[in-house]
């Protein structure tokens, strides 16, 4: 009798230690879980920083919250009597323009190499092609403004034959008016209307045989060998680029940035010529804010803005990204080190 309890007794401890070890199988197991999924959280978070917020920490990365949504609202309808929005088909003109002006600069440079006898061969694959910059690339522009924009050409063209053999050939393009050049700017340009979208073209002449459609402005090799002018009028479109890449959410920086430039307008500061800041610098100032808070909206954004700045310990530099360096010899901007430089080349 005794020894059947006691064997039942045993049985009993088996079947609970069975149970009980289950039990810690499946704790483990969830701890696991949830170890693996906070560290996969968080190694998103911190690839999300690295990636998109620049060289310093968000101060917030609060969302939104639903009154930020009805003031951005706000804002928007606020912005639209003042033609900071251009309508559909002002944008669609646009592109057509554009379009027309990337066959023009394609058929002129075909032209160049035959009357250089380039071999056919060469000629059927030169290419070349139109880079927007500016606040159109940004989108940021507003309704009636100018397109800037750089032309890329191979190598068999000079710089001369842009101000001459294609400025004549503009001249004969009946859609194109007031059409002038401007050689001796610190950025030389090409300045005219094309059925009534102003373009500003600059210039820039690549040490390659050929510029194909998929050709890279972000790589820094196509910079070796180059006329510093050349180097300017790519660098607009290759710092438009940078700063859309630096931000975390494009249209929140977008929005904010078209009410920026309008504050700044109707206040008359909004001119690098006269002192001021110019349209890079605006959107550099905003950039910083969103990277500062990631997830605000441009009403927010707004606020945060003249907050930061009205604060800013003046003259140190605002940053989005640590200066890098090259092994192609050229000048990179330090705040450390750019007395040397005229004063002109700091400012332009």
């Amino acid at each position: 009798m005794l020894g059947k309890r006691a064997k039942t007794i045993l049985e009993t401890c088996e079947l609970k230690k069975g149970v009980f070890q289950d039990i810690f199988f499946l704790l483990l197991l969830s701890l696991q879980y949830i170890f693996i999924f906070f560290h996969q959280r968080t190694s998103r978070l911190q690839n999300q920083l690295q990636r998109s917020h620049g060289i310093t920490s968000p101060i917030s990365l609060t969302p939104p919250k639903d009154l930020d949504c009805i003031q951005t609202q706000k804002l928007v309808e606020a912005l639209k009597p003042f033609g900071v929005f251009e309508d559909q088909q002002e944008s669609n003109h646009r592109l057509v323009v554009l379009d027309k002006l990337s066959k023009l600069v394609k058929e002129w440079i075909v032209e160049l190499g035959e009357s250089k006898n380039l071999p056919p061969s060469t000629i059927a694959s030169v290419g070349g092609k139109i880079f927007t910059f500016g606040s159109y690339r940004l989108g940021v522009h507003t309704k009636g403004a100018d397109i800037d924009a750089v032309c890329v050409a191979p190598k068999h063209v000079e710089r001369s034959d842009f101000f001459q053999s294609f400025f004549d050939k503009l001249k004969h393009q009946k859609q194109i008016k007031n059409l002038r050049a401007v050689e001796d700017a610190y950025v030389p340009v090409v300045k005219f209307e094309f059925d009534g979208v102003e373009i500003d073209l600059v210039f820039a002449r690549v040490s390659m045989p050929t510029v194909s459609s998929n050709f890279d402005l972000g790589d820094d090799s196509c910079l070796r060998s180059l006329d510093i002018r050349c180097i300017r009028s790519l660098n607009g479109c290759r710092v438009t680029d940078e700063i859309l890449r630096l931000v975390p959410n494009k249209e929140n920086f977008r929005l904010a940035l078209r009410a920026i430039k309008l504050w700044a307008k109707r206040r008359g500061i909004y001119s690098n010529v006269l002192g001021f800041l110019g349209g890079v610098s605006w959107a550099m100032l905003v950039a910083k804010t969103c990277q500062l808070f990631p997830n605000a909206l441009a009403s927010v954004l707004i606020n945060k803005f003249f907050l930061i700045f009205s604060k800013w310990d003046w003259p140190n530099p605002v940053f989005l990204k640590q200066p890098g360096e090259s092994d192609l010899n050229l000048p990179v901007w330090d705040p450390r080190s750019w007395f040397p430089l005229k004063e002109y080349e700091v400012l332009s």
